[in-house]
């Protein structure tokens, strides 16, 4: 009896949330991060509906030890908090590929090891906030910060336990 209590309120939750939102048809700008290297993506996302849309990356890795590129889609769910202040969260996953810098053995100078690299595939989850500058300005900016775990599914170690953390800002133009 006590679930038929708490069953409106949930209902009332969500279609408050829900029906408030108004997403960007288009965006596309720039999404720079750190993991492990720095990292720049172009990026885009079409709106879904009112409240979900879908954010296709391109983005490049550099670092002293590898070079790399990858390709992500992610679905995402956009809550509003405050007027042109939302949080989101999403899943998805993509490809990519990997190139390492060749390992010198410090105490043996003519032994180098190239690890492996090459193709590799890849499950992601994304959470972030961002903030709509048309609400206040009159600019058609959004601007975010979210964190994207992404787990290996396939193909070379993804570091070194087939985990990476990735955290960036992002800069789109709303058309």
């Amino acid at each position: 009896m006590k679930i038929l209590k708490v069953i409106p309120f949930f209902v009332f939750l969500i279609t408050a949330t829900l029906s408030a939102q108004d997403l960007a048809e288009h965006t596309a700008g720039l999404r720079l991060g750190d993991s492990k290297g720095f990292g720049a993506e172009l990026s885009y996302q079409k709106s879904l509906t009112n409240y979900t849309r879908i954010e296709a990356n391109l983005g490049w890795r550099d670092s002293r030890n590898y070079n790399s590129f990858k390709l992500s889609g992610i679905h995402q769910w956009v809550l509003e908090i405050d007027n042109g202040f939302n949080w989101y969260y999403g899943v998805g996953g993509g490809l990519g590929s990997v190139s390492f810098e060749p390992l010198t053995n410090p105490a043996n100078p003519n032994d180098v090891q190239t690890p492996d690299g090459g193709l590799f595939i890849f499950a992601a989850a994304d959470v972030g906030i961002e903030y709509n500058f048309d609400y206040e300005l009159g600019v058609p900016l959004l601007v975010s910060l979210d964190l994207r775990p992404e787990i290996g599914l396939s193909g070379y170690k993804h570091f070194s336990d087939n985990f990476d953390f990735d955290i960036a800002l992002g800069v789109r133009y709303k058309f």
